[in-house]
């Protein structure tokens, strides 16, 4: 009887054989599945992408939406030299090619004028108030508006077409405004007006209006954001007699129900 061996040249022609067939199944897979990922992915199949720049959303975005695109905003910027809402830049450039399905990347320029807020200017030089407001991209009227105050060359107001322009308040770039700058005491008698009951700005504002300024403020509470505080005392009382430019000292108080009790005692009691 022949003895057989533990692995005889049968067994090996058999394994090379089923390691062949599966080498070639393995590699005829990994075709189809490069195949089919060229297909899925659609390699090699470019669209020319639109030059979308000067164009609003609304028109851009079925523009690429046709060719296969995505719009994407992913900024935004400020220029005058460009209408408001336009797309400035895009990424693919324009007429460089991108796979179907591929994001357009734009950005576009604000819908608006972009807005500053208007600093405290009292009591500065105008020359450095108008530095101040040119570098914050307003314009300065070349004409001031010029008022009796206590000092000369100082800042008293800001206006915008007549009408004061308060700290806080929020103007478009590009916008014009007007100083009113002090020139000094003038030299005829004024009366007092009264500003109980008025917040600071607008107490400002009368006594510029009566050819006064603001003189000492004082408070009774700290300041606070958002809390607004009322005149109930002024010193000298109103119907008093001051020279153009003289000035009318205040205090303050959150609770506006002094102004009714104590701003009517026509005191000179010094609170300062």
């Amino acid at each position: 009887m022949r003895k057989r061996c533990f692995f005889d040249k049968s067994d090996a022609k058999f394994l090379g054989i089923n390691l062949i067939l599966a080498v070639l199944v393995g590699v005829g897979i990994l075709v189809g599945l490069i195949a089919w990922l060229r297909t899925y992915t659609q390699h090699g199949v470019e669209v020319e992408v639109n030059d979308v720049r000067g164009m609003v959303l609304a028109e851009a975005e079925p523009l690429l939406a046709a060719e296969g695109l995505v719009l994407v905003v992913i900024d935004s910027t400020y220029s005058e030299k460009v209408p408001f809402g336009t797309i400035v830049e895009q990424d693919p450039k324009p007429f460089s090619h991108a796979k179907h399905g591929r994001a357009v990347y734009v950005t576009i320029n604000a819908t608006t004028k972009r807005q500053v807020t208007m600093p405290n200017l009292q009591d500065m030089s105008y020359r450095q108030a108008e530095t101040t407001l040119r570098g914050m991209g307003l314009e300065v009227d070349t004409v001031y508006d010029y008022e009796p105050s206590a000092f000369r060359d100082l800042v008293l107001d800001v206006k915008r077409d007549g009408q004061s322009v308060l700290p806080g308040d929020k103007l478009p770039v590009g916008t014009q405004v007007r100083l009113v700058v002090g020139f000094g005491r003038g030299t005829e008698e004024v009366e007092v007006p009264s500003v109980i009951g008025m917040k600071l700005q607008e107490a400002r504002s009368v006594l510029l209006s009566h050819r006064l300024t603001v003189g000492a403020i004082s408070y009774d509470e700290p300041q606070q954001e958002g809390v607004n505080q009322y005149v109930y005392r002024q010193i000298p009382a109103e119907g008093s007699k001051l020279i153009e430019g003289e000035t009318v000292a205040l205090r303050l108080s959150a609770e506006i129900e002094k102004a009714a009790t104590v701003g009517n005692e026509n005191d000179s009691e010094e609170w300062f």
